[in-house]
């Protein structure tokens, strides 16, 4: 198993494990995520700021000053905007997502999630103008299905609607996340991540200040505050590190598929150290919206892995798909 892979199961298997590690941060949701946002864009900033210094210095090896590091975004403005327009999708998304994992559960709750990228293939033809085909439809049909077991929740007790309601919002913003992230195909890496993440930051402390949840110095300090650094630090900025400095080394389809393994983790996780029970046909129903999702990132990757080979073949680079960017979205 090669190095970038270790680092790419390293950052699954820490966004996998933010519900457990959230469910010992006593402080409201909003303020949660606000610290969640901010500690991870410092961390994001300073490792693309690093980056970019060790490009700097390289470049100055050659006297031509050829190969001088550019922020493709400088290039790209109207494609950062679309970026910063995809991280504040991503800051609304985690306030759903954490106040689901309070009222719901981490497992249903990342179950919920992970509807999003159906979401996308839904809308796709009318807002990518890509088509609909029958291996589209099935994968649809799959997590619709998935969906309404996880809710019914089988034998278990009666579910909670406003929890619901959240992680069905949580999905929402995912799909616009992702969709708005497609509208960006030049700009990537740990580029696209600190803007997104600056902007989901923003995006936090506007709500924060607008519902009146800004949190005080005092409130940060206390028996959360463990939790917390683990929350921000680790799994956030260490996490995204991780995620966005291997994905260039590995392929599109191994990216597509081993990425559901966070929502596994995150299920299985919550069942073995929270004690969250799952009953049979809420375990079913999870497999039919991972499969389904999966099954739509496998069709997308074959896709993408023809295009590429087209263009490459007539001497142009191939699109991003913008899909990757969603599995660091948890």
């Amino acid at each position: 198993m090669s190095k970038e892979f270790t680092k790419y199961l390293a950052s699954l298997v820490l966004f996998g494990s933010n519900g457990i590690v959230a469910a010992h941060v006593a402080l409201p949701v909003c303020q949660l995520v606000l610290w969640r946002t901010l500690a991870g864009s410092i961390l994001i900033l300073a490792a693309l700021a690093g980056s970019c210094a060790r490009a700097s210095s390289r470049a100055r090896v050659d006297a031509s000053g050829v190969g001088a590091p550019r922020l493709a975004a400088t290039d790209h403005p109207r494609e950062a905007l679309s970026l910063a327009a995809s991280g504040a999708a991503l800051g609304v998304g985690w306030i759903f997502l954490f106040g689901a994992y309070r009222l719901v559960g981490v497992g249903v709750a990342t179950l919920a999630y992970y509807c999003g990228p159906i979401i996308v293939m839904a809308l796709s033809p009318l807002l990518c103008g890509e088509r609909l085909t029958c291996v589209k439809v099935a994968c649809l049909s799959s997590v619709a299905v998935g969906a309404a077991l996880v809710v019914s929740r089988g034998a278990g007790p009666a579910p909670d609607v406003a929890g619901l309601a959240l992680g069905a919002g949580s999905a929402v913003m995912y799909a616009a996340m992702v969709l708005f992230s497609k509208r960006a195909p030049h700009v990537g890496g740990m580029e696209s991540a600190a803007i997104q993440l600056v902007a989901s930051c923003v995006a936090v402390t506007t709500w924060a200040t607008l519902t009146g949840t800004l949190p005080t110095p005092s409130s940060l300090v206390g028996p959360s505050l463990p939790a917390l650094l683990v929350l921000g630090v680790v799994n956030t900025g260490v996490g995204c590190y991780l995620y966005f400095s291997s994905l260039g080394a590995l392929s599109v389809q191994r990216v597509a598929v081993c990425g559901y393994l966070e929502p596994l983790s995150a299920v299985l996780l919550s069942a073995l150290l929270l004690g969250e029970t799952l009953t049979p046909l809420c375990l079913l129903g999870g497999l039919l919206i991972i499969g389904g999702a999966v099954s739509s990132e496998l069709a997308g990757s074959v896709r993408l892995r023809r295009r590429t080979c087209g263009t490459l073949a007539h001497g142009r680079p191939a699109p991003a798909n913008g899909l990757v960017a969603g599995h660091a979205a948890h």
